[in-house]
């Protein structure tokens, strides 16, 4: 008997971990998503610096509540959710009902609003380049752009960093930055990285790399530059001003009957005291403040 709930155990740890939400969970992870006490948060990197810090703050008030935080992409925080092996997934759209090419859509969960996320293409602080076009952007990120002399800047070749299908941050910057064109996935020159972290360390490390980000990541210390778009900087307080397009709204997704303990959280995200501070000091925009 001993033996077959040995066995038991071993495939449903084995089944969740294959799934692959996130690189960081554990046995204990896995169980606790199906505990009403315990809060598992799975899915955007974009979105995770505002959910690591919305756990720190919320376990200071809630400590009998456990809360876990990872991220790997978008689309696997739905998909964690719908498979049991998280209770919030954390997504840079509305995987419940906006539709996305070549990706599912999660209608029997819900979506709550929690941020608007700006993003922008990035250079090390190293590189020259300030400022692209939404036709330079296009051209680089198809492969029609391949130096940056090209572009204003050294002659050398551009090494290009983007994200894996399902990754809202690459949703976003398809979407709002290349004006709907897809990313080229393939070439010498072009790799793919599987979070904002590793993105960031990418770029701040290649004084020839582009890539592309959410403002929360670049600091002062990051070794990133964040590129002008069309002239335009990318601020905080320019896409209030509807000055600069490339953001999104972040969401946290569960399903329909979600617990005290966790929807007890998804509030404190919304709340305002939330909202108008630590959220304001990411570099992330309250949602009330876009109408």
């Amino acid at each position: 008997m001993k033996m077959m709930t040995k066995k038991l155990s071993i495939a449903v740890l084995t089944t969740a971990l294959a799934f692959g939400a996130s690189n960081t969970y554990t046995k204990d992870n896995v169980g606790a998503a199906i505990d009403k006490n315990r809060i598992v948060i799975a899915g955007s990197t974009a979105l995770l610096p505002l959910t690591n810090q919305a756990s720190k703050e919320f376990k200071k008030s809630n400590p009998k509540i456990k809360i876990s935080v990872s991220g790997s992409s978008s689309i696997a925080g739905p998909q964690a959710v719908k498979k049991g092996s998280a209770t919030i997934g954390a997504a840079d759209w509305d995987a419940t009902s906006e539709k996305v090419t070549g990706l599912p859509t999660f209608s029997d969960l819900k979506a709550y609003k929690i941020a608007v996320i700006p993003f922008a293409a990035v250079v090390s602080k190293n590189n020259p380049v300030s400022d692209l076009s939404t036709s330079e952007l296009q051209d680089i990120y198809t492969g029609k752009i391949t130096n940056w002399k090209q572009v204003g800047g050294p002659d050398k070749k551009i090494n290009v960093y983007t994200r894996s299908i399902g990754s809202g941050t690459r949703v976003n910057f398809e979407k709002k930055a290349l004006k709907g064109e897809d990313i080229k996935d393939s070439g010498s020159n072009v790799e793919k990285v599987s979070s904002s972290g590793l993105m960031k360390s990418k770029v701040a490390g290649d004084d020839y790399g582009i890539g592309y980000i959410d403002l929360a990541y670049i600091t002062p210390s990051s070794g990133l530059k964040a590129l002008s778009y069309n002239g335009v900087k990318a601020t905080v307080e320019n896409v209030k001003a509807k000055k600069y397009p490339v953001w999104g709204y972040g969401y946290l997704i569960t399903k329909s009957n979600v617990s005290e303990a966790n929807m007890k959280f998804i509030k404190f995200m919304q709340s305002s005291k939330f909202q108008n501070k630590s959220l304001k000091s990411l570099k992330f925009i309250p949602v009330s403040e876009m109408k």
